[in-house]
């Protein structure tokens, strides 16, 4: 399969500018990679949630699911656990997995489900124009709060490491060539993953400039070291002028939440049957 046969026909709506178009570019060369080597593109599940970021399932050519407003998750890990062999890959807006999805999201962590999460992190609501998220900074002037935000930004890398996930990592949307790699490790990475993407909307809230002041990309870094991992992912805490670390922060192997159910896949005609057979005694 090559790059044609995973890109729909249906027109983008994205703004101009959208950070949403580079993670759409690195996503795609990702899956063609998998897919030359050797994963099956139906063996691939996308699930998407609501909000500008959602739109891209629309423009690949795969299996995908569209969830509920901070329901990615729940989606994600039945789809995983009832065929542990697909790669599940999430999106999901700031404000749908720091906001609504957080429980699910600090849940997914500790389980350490074999799924990929990709958050396309823009620190505003842009969909419903302009209210402030989980991670807007704070005096963050919006729609909703036209005198500012009192409230210090979360951290979701912080939390996720305390939660428990196994590969962490940040990424621009500027940065195509390390979000690449961001994303292909994580995929093929065993256990829960998460990028958090620094995803700029042009319309709200343009980060462009600030980002690129004070990005750096992350070298000889200890992965495995929880400490370290810690220390770096809290260097950008809640202070506006520090610098930005991208990269991967964190990875380590554990057991994985869906090899505790089985073995070796059932076949589903084998499923159903069992289900129905199930039905038929107890009704």
């Amino acid at each position: 399969m090559n790059q044609q046969n995973i890109v729909t026909k249906t027109q983008n709506t994205w703004c101009i500018g959208c950070g949403n178009f580079a993670i759409l570019t690195a996503i795609k060369v990702v899956i063609n990679e998998l897919i030359s080597e050797g994963c099956p593109s139906e063996n691939i599940v996308l699930v998407s949630g609501i909000g500008c970021h959602a739109k891209i399932v629309d423009y690949l050519n795969l299996n995908s699911f569209y969830s509920l407003h901070g329901r990615t998750l729940p989606v994600a890990e039945g789809i995983k656990i009832a065929k542990p062999s697909t790669k599940v890959i999430v999106f999901a807006g700031d404000g749908d997995a720091y906001g609504e999805g957080m429980e699910h999201l600090i849940f997914a962590a500790k389980r350490n489900i074999d799924i990929t999460m990709i958050v396309h992190n823009n620190r505003v609501y842009g969909l419903t124009t302009g209210q402030y998220t989980p991670t807007s900074p704070f005096d963050f002037h919006g729609r909703s709060t036209p005198k500012g935000t009192k409230e210090l930004p979360l951290n979701p890398l912080h939390l996720m490491l305390a939660g428990g996930a196994t590969f962490l990592a940040r990424g621009t949307s500027f940065g195509l060539n390390l979000l690449k790699k961001n994303f292909k490790e994580a995929i093929i990475h065993k256990g829960f993953s998460l990028v958090d993407v620094l995803q700029v909307c042009v319309t709200f809230f343009n980060l462009y400039e600030y980002y690129g002041e004070r990005i750096y990309e992350l070298k000889d870094h200890q992965k495995d070291d929880y400490s370290k991992a810690l220390e770096k992912i809290r260097e950008w805490d809640y202070n506006a002028d520090s610098k930005i670390p991208t990269g991967i922060f964190y990875q380590k192997l554990r057991d994985t939440f869906e090899t505790g159910f089985t073995d070796k896949e059932v076949d589903n005609e084998q499923r159903y049957e069992k289900i129905k057979e199930f039905l038929q005694k107890t009704i």
